[in-house]
């Protein structure tokens, strides 16, 4: 399952437009409604929740936690952990009865993608954190994720781990580079090449292969690409839609190059050196699954503190050498660098953990899909894909 899940039928995308009227969502909470009672000051607890494999453990004994063990025995709080987290819109209806209805969810913090983050912002279902207390954060965080267009400033969230959507491919088998978007459309190609079929993972890096600036594409820009991709699907082009059991057919060799998200090619390329990740010449997606602290959280202070834990460089790094993710948190190359381990200090020159000026430069952050857009949009794409 992938934590970048895909949107997988029309009545995820309606749940969404379901929830607003006139542009203004039905069950929008007002800022004032959204804080509870903080009882962090006498109760030294919080509940985060999280997805299956996305935290460090002990190569002994799995149910230790090393950078989560390290918050608690510093500050005294003790942390309920669930891996509870495997699908957006699972988890969104889940909780969402709670948050509109203006009660607890039980939750302290939840990691959420980042098209996801957006629906909880615009609801008003998250409160705003207070970064006079998270130093790290403030000063840590990477200047690419500082400012996405669904959360300007970072206000309502802070990256968990970040992430980039571009292009694998087995260099050895196809015998050549792939540097562009626009390679995957050559004709020794044909039936050899996988997108993905969630809307929200896949349009982003076929817009930047039309040059589109996606952090203020269209809607004109949208239906573009879908005449463009249901044109290669009539054509066989493309052989399939995937979500991430892409990731086994680049691996058999049944498909040469696909759209595909830069931690799981770490993975392979461990397994298979000469697959490949490409950040097209037109640029790619970055993109991150954030912490956020919903409405009513009864350890809001605790959760701020448990954020700001994870900004601290050394625990920072820490994290990175276990999930393989893009780190939000820069200066933690430098740690890794100055280890003693060669296969640790090696990790700090990864682009795919820690891109590098030239691949930075490639990235931006998409616009998310508003409400109004969802219904629409996800119909249409959801009928070229087959959904």
């Amino acid at each position: 399952m992938s934590r970048r899940s895909l949107l997988r039928a029309f009545g995820a995308g309606a749940a969404g437009a379901t929830l607003a009227g006139c542009g203004v969502p039905a069950a929008y909470v007002e800022p004032g409604d959204r804080a509870g009672r903080d009882s962090s000051a006498t109760d030294h607890t919080l509940h985060f929740a999280n997805w299956p494999l996305y935290i460090d453990t002990d190569d002994e004994d799995e149910s230790k936690r090393p950078t989560l063990d390290a918050f608690s025995k510093r500050t005294g709080i003790s942390v309920t952990y669930t891996e509870e987290i495997n699908d957006n819109d699972e988890f969104f209806g889940k909780i969402s009865p709670a948050l509109m209805n203006h009660q607890e969810t039980g939750r302290d913090l939840i990691v959420i993608s980042d098209w996801m983050a957006a629906r909880f912002v615009r609801l008003g279902w998250v409160q705003e954190m207070d970064r006079a207390k998270q130093p790290n954060v403030a000063k840590y965080l990477d200047p690419l994720l500082r400012s996405p267009a669904f959360d300007e400033g970072r206000l309502h969230s802070v990256p968990w781990q970040s992430g980039i959507t571009g292009i694998a491919y087995n260099r050895k088998k196809l015998g050549r580079e792939i540097r562009s978007t626009g390679d995957l459309w050559a004709a020794d190609l044909r039936g050899r090449v996988t997108l993905l079929s969630g809307l929200d993972e896949s349009f982003a890096l076929l817009m930047q292969g039309n040059g589109v600036d996606i952090t203020r594409w269209t809607a004109d820009d949208f239906h573009e690409i879908c005449e463009q991709t249901r044109k290669r699907v009539r054509s066989k082009h493309i052989r399939r839609f995937t979500g991430n059991d892409y990731i086994k057919d680049l691996a058999t060799g049944d498909v040469l190059a696909c759209q595909a998200y830069s931690g799981d090619v770490i993975q392979l390329q461990a397994d298979n050196p000469d697959i490949e990740f490409v950040v097209p010449e037109e640029g790619a997606e970055l993109w991150a699954e954030s912490l956020m602290i919903p409405n009513l959280a009864r350890h809001k202070r605790n959760a701020e503190r448990l954020v700001d834990h994870y900004y601290d460089p050394e625990v920072a790094a820490e994290l990175a050498t276990w999930v393989n993710y893009v780190c939000p948190v820069p200066a933690a190359r430098d740690v890794l660098a100055s280890s003693k381990d060669e296969e640790t200090a090696a990790l700090a020159e990864d682009p795919l953990i820690f891109p590098d000026d030239a691949m930075r430069k490639r990235l931006a952050i998409a616009r998310d899909i508003t409400s109004e857009e969802r219904m629409g949009f996800a119909k249409k794409w959801n009928s070229i894909v087959g959904l």
